[in-house]
């Protein structure tokens, strides 16, 4: 194992890895000087493949829809209900990819000449997932189809109870299903275990990529029927802002078809022709064109502040809404709420952390509070997941005992796995979820139990995965060689995130000229190289940490090297280049 600067143990605690360890000969012919062809290699693309990957396109990687199981029955039977005119509803999940997996649906069934209603079940009151009773009143209603999307895969007393009142369900989902399938007149789901290898390749797509592909499906049936001999297609294309704003918040990983999606998206969505998401671009302060992580981190937690501590419908309104004034009043109550959002989650993070001296044996924390709002548990195990580098659990317990769940896992532990076994062991009133993030129903006194389950289940597999664990490297750089173009390069191989890390790089040796905190626990510094290059560097979160107050309080005279993620400062007359530092290690 070769050790980036022999760097073994950071200040973190980690060691230092090439990210491009183990690619043998693929890289046979690369030009050094060729970052972008050297990123994409080191993030697994063959060296025949590099030229589809520099420039991902819907066109390369869209698969036929046909290879999924149940496409063809879901796309023919609401081909049919178009022509009919019948009254659908889209039941949605009250999070990102369930708001935009719903208005994909929505807007082009629109464009098909129906309108289709949609119903969000509040996350306090109704939690994750369609309930009988919704499905059986909205039959009542009058719908003859309903369609859910981003739930239902596991619904199977829900849908049950849907079949027996006559009530005729397609599911649209993209968590894990289990072997016996609910009853519905179709389900998409590439994580059905009866698909085939090429369908269950494309299990990482979030439920609006999945919405997106019915979507091609509808037409294609529409277009075989003869339905545009008389009108004009819908544009599929356009809605792509709206999937990669869902594919990114939901942290779905993005290679394949999801960069494609994102990168086109992108595009889509600088030209702001989503009156909604132009509203709430705008409202996010955003004066620019938005990029990936803008997704991730002002415009999706917006939207899902709706379902956490507003209204679970506001999403799907905002997105679907053909009426300025509507789409900024609504902007502007998910701000609200994105506010009110960011309070109670720093309560409960405190409260949570609070717990974790109880938890030092553990090899999975599981935090449990009563009065924890519900809302906001799944960003907090996230921020415990990050700070512990274990599989985090936060539940809720409300006053009647009932405790719902939020976990998140680290790399290389299928926490959605174990959730899912720990419900069939009788310990969950419910569960389930991806690898990496998965929700739970508990009763509070069996809370003790099920956390002994999963570190025995896990226990093994985590040990392992964090052995193996490391910070991975890109390139080693003097403070010098930190420049806007350099920036500007690495990004065209981007869009970055889960699944395509951004270029992480380390630099150095650099003393810390000036240091302080700014904001809550975030730590500015100005640094300066032996070469005499200074530049700007942020550690997000990490002035309370171990390594916080080591740069804090090291002196002048130490050195290190900084590893993290460059961005351009475009704040005064000159681009300048500043580093978000993830990790730092002392030079001895």
């Amino acid at each position: 194992m070769s050790f980036v600067l022999k760097i073994d143990q950071s200040l973190t605690g980690q060691k230092w890895l090439w990210r491009a360890n183990g690619m043998n000969d693929r890289d046979a012919g690369f030009q050094p000087d060729d970052l972008v062809t050297q990123l994409l290699l080191s993030r697994g693309v063959p060296p025949e493949d590099l030229e589809r990957h520099k420039k991902p396109t819907i066109r390369e990687f869209m698969p036929n829809p046909s290879i999924f199981q149940d496409m063809d029955k879901a796309a023919a039977r609401l081909a049919k209900a178009v022509k009919a005119q019948e009254k659908i509803t889209i039941y949605g999940d009250y999070d990102v990819d369930g708001a935009t997996s719903a208005a994909v649906l929505i807007l082009l069934l629109r464009d098909l000449g129906l309108d289709a209603g949609y119903y969000i079940p509040d996350r306090l009151m109704e939690g994750y997932g369609p309930s009988a009773e919704a499905l059986v009143e909205l039959h009542e209603q009058g719908n003859s189809l309903i369609v859910t999307v981003d739930c239902g895969a596991m619904a199977h007393a829900a849908l049950s109870a849907a079949h027996d009142a006559g009530a005729e369900v397609i599911v649209v989902d993209h968590h894990k299903c289990s072997t016996q399938l609910p009853i519905t007149s179709a389900l998409v789901n590439p994580n059905r275990l009866d698909e085939n290898d090429e369908a269950a390749s494309f299990g990482h797509l979030a439920a609006v990529g999945m919405a997106f592909l019915l979507g091609a499906a509808i037409i294609r049936q529409l277009r075989g029927e003869g339905f545009f001999t008389s009108r004009k297609e819908p544009n599929l294309m356009a809605l792509l802002d709206i999937v990669a704003l869902g594919t990114v918040a939901d942290v779905a990983k993005l290679q394949g078809l999801n960069r494609a999606f994102v990168a086109q998206g992108l595009k889509i969505m600088a030209r702001r022709q989503n009156i909604g998401l132009n509203a709430l671009i705008e409202v996010s302060g955003l004066n620019r064109a938005p990029i990936c992580s803008d997704l991730g981190f002002a415009l999706g937690p917006r939207i899902n502040a709706g379902g956490r501590v507003g209204e679970s419908d506001l999403g799907v309104r905002l997105l679907t809404t053909t009426d300025p004034d509507e789409a900024r009043e609504i902007a502007i109550m998910l701000d609200g709420y994105n506010q009110e959002r960011r309070a109670i989650e720093a309560m409960v993070q405190e409260e949570a952390e609070a717990e974790l001296e109880k938890q030092h044996n553990r090899s999975v924390l599981t935090l449990v509070g009563r009065g924890w709002h519900p809302g906001v548990i799944g960003i907090v195990a996230g921020r415990i997941k990050e700070k512990s580098g274990k599989p985090s659990i936060v539940i809720a317990v409300d006053e009647d005992g009932v405790g719902k769940g939020s976990g998140r896992s680290i790399s290389g532990v299928d926490l959605g796995a174990a959730i899912m076994s720990a419900r069939d062991a009788g310990l969950l009133v419910a569960g389930g979820g991806h690898a990496m993030a998965a929700g739970l129903t508990i009763k509070a006194d069996m809370v003790d139990a099920f956390a002994e389950y999963l570190d025995m289940q896990l226990a093994s597999k985590i040990s392992d995965a964090r052995a193996e664990s490391g910070l991975f490297i890109d390139a080693v750089l003097a403070p010098g060689g930190l420049v806007p173009p350099l920036v500007d390069a690495m990004e065209e191989a981007g869009p970055y995130g889960m699944g395509w890390p951004g270029p992480r790089i380390v630099t150095g040796p650099v003393r810390i000229i000036k240091a302080d905190v700014v904001g809550k626990d975030h730590l500015r510094m100005i640094v300066a190289g032996r070469d005499g290059k200074s530049f700007k560097a942020m550690a997000f979160r990490q002035a309370e940490s171990d390594m916080g107050q080591i740069l804090l309080h090291g002196g002048k005279d130490t050195q290190y090297y900084f590893a993290g993620r460059l961005k351009i400062d475009d704040w005064g007359a000159q681009l300048k280049v500043e580093m978000h530092v993830e990790d730092a290690a002392a030079i001895k």
